[in-house]
């Protein structure tokens, strides 16, 4: 049988890798830049069609794939004369791959549903390093039928690919994994800038408490940082982090409740990315914790 044709757009750090993959896997791809050209240049050198709207990568594709930041940004490139939306393919899916609101991601299913296609929501966990290889954990949500015509082309991209439920669930699965994720990231960070401060030896508390019932994984990558110097075994930034904790906060307060635990770690985010630490990488937050407790 023949593969799909793809359209995707957002060929950042994650969504660049992503696109390599598919090419890897003998994908026709359509591309269109956003903010920087690197990877949009790689994959025109390996092959892909570059347009210059949402609406002709939308002309030109089966499978529409975004990797955005921002429910907003999802939302430009999908309305509009030139969105997607007005280029659908009768019978076309669209794949937000993106962390989007979970309101904002049911209201573009109805509006993809009005204009003949179909919406899902595949929130990604893991690395770009991980999407280089197929990977990638997806955490994909809404029409089975479309998803199981997906399915193969998210095989290509996730070692563990999850079929979640309604439209939306992927994006609220996702929000509350990645601010418990956050919560113990700032939580380990602080922990470490504390032990400076108490004269203790960072190694030594990550030995003592790696020993026991803590030890995680997301304990590993701030580790990385604040004992091994390595910023980067977790690559997810500072600014990133804070608009995930701050959409999770959002989705309780439309839930009508207040979130308790996620308030510590949204402060603390925000005000790293406020005073110019947005680029940095969440491990870093070690450094923000321990520059405020100097005074």
């Amino acid at each position: 049988m023949s593969k799909p044709t793809i359209g995707f757009i957002g060929l950042g750090l994650m969504g660049g890798a992503m696109v390599g993959r598919l090419q890897d896997q003998g994908y026709d791809l359509t591309v269109i830049a956003n903010r920087t050209r690197t990877y949009v240049d790689q994959a025109v050198a390996r092959g892909a069609t570059e347009v210059t709207s949402a609406k002709a990568v939308a002309e030109a594709s089966d499978i529409v794939m975004l990797c955005m930041d921002t429910s907003a940004n999802v939302e430009a490139r999908m309305h509009g004369d030139e969105g997607v939306i007005a280029g659908l393919k009768p019978g076309a899916i669209v794949v937000d791959f993106g962390t989007s609101l979970p309101g904002s991601t049911r209201a573009l299913g109805d509006a993809v549903a009005t204009a003949g296609g179909r919406y899902l929501d595949a929130p990604l966990g893991r690395t770009p390093a991980h999407a280089v290889d197929g990977l990638l954990n997806i955490m994909c949500s809404g029409d089975e039928g479309a998803f199981a015509t997906v399915r193969p082309v998210l095989d290509d991209l996730g070692e563990n690919v999850f079929h979640l439920g309604a439209l939306g669930s992927g994006h609220t699965i996702k929000l509350i994994n990645n601010f418990f994720g956050m919560t113990v990231a700032n939580a380990m960070a602080e922990a470490f800038a504390m032990a400076d401060v108490a004269g203790v030896d960072r190694k030594d508390l990550y030995d003592v408490m790696a020993a026991g019932p803590l030890k995680s994984g997301m304990m590993d990558f701030v580790k990385g940082y604040g004992v091994d110097g390595d910023p980067n075994q977790l690559a997810f930034a500072i600014k990133n982090a804070a608009k995930d904790v701050g959409y999770y906060s959002q989705m309780a307060s439309d839930a009508g409740i207040t979130s308790i635990m996620s308030k510590c770690a949204l402060a603390a985010l925000t005000e790293a990315r406020d005073a110019g630490r947005g680029d940095d990488m969440v491990s870093q937050m070690v450094d923000f914790y321990a520059d405020k407790f100097k005074g």
